[in-house]
C-alpha cells in the first residue's frame, strides 16, 4: 500500500503554516473530508484544514474527543515528544531552530570550524593516498 500515515483519532501531527506553525497537536476527531479536530497540551482544542498538517509517524490511544486532561496523560504516557525528539524529521527541525538563532559571530566561529575540519580530512585522505601508493 502507498500510504503508511492515516488520519485517524490519536495520530500526532505537526502544523505546517499559521500561526500554530511548528507546533505538535493530536487529532482528536474528524470533522469530514477537509478538517480535524486537533489538541494540544499548550493549545485551545481547534478545527484545522488537513492541508495545514503534516501527519507524523506517531500515534497515540485514545478514545474519541477526549478531555484535556486525560489527552496529556496520554501523551505523556506515551512519550510523544521524545520520539518526537528521537526521529529524523524532529532532529532536522530542532538544527534548523538552532541554525536560525545563531548571531553573526557564531556563524563565523562555525565556519572557521568547517574550514579547520575540512583541512584535517584533507591531510588524512592525503596521508591514506601515499599509503596506498607504495
Amino acid at each position: 500500500m502507498p500510504f503508511k500515515r492515516y488520519v485517524e483519532i490519536g495520530r500526532v501531527a505537526l502544523v505546517n503554516y499559521g500561526k500554530d506553525y511548528g507546533m505538535l497537536v493530536v487529532i482528536v476527531d474528524v470533522i469530514d473530508q477537509n478538517r480535524a479536530l486537533v489538541d494540544a497540551p499548550k493549545m485551545i482544542r481547534t478545527q484545522m484544514n488537513f492541508k495545514r498538517l503534516s501527519l507524523t509517524d506517531i500515534k497515540i490511544d485514545i478514545p474519541r474527543v477526549p478531555k484535556k486532561k486525560s489527552l496529556i496523560a496520554a501523551i505523556e504516557a506515551a512519550d510523544v515528544y521524545k520520539k518526537w525528539e528521537n526521529s529524523s524529521w524532529g532532529r532536522k527541525l530542532i538544527v534548523q531552530k538552532q541554525r536560525a538563532s545563531l548571531t553573526d559571530f557564531d556563524r563565523f566561529k562555525v565556519m572557521l570550524a568547517r574550514i579547520k575540519r575540512a583541512g584535517l580530512i584533507r591531510q588524512e585522505l592525503s596521508k591514506l593516498k601515499k599509503q596506498s601508493a607504495s
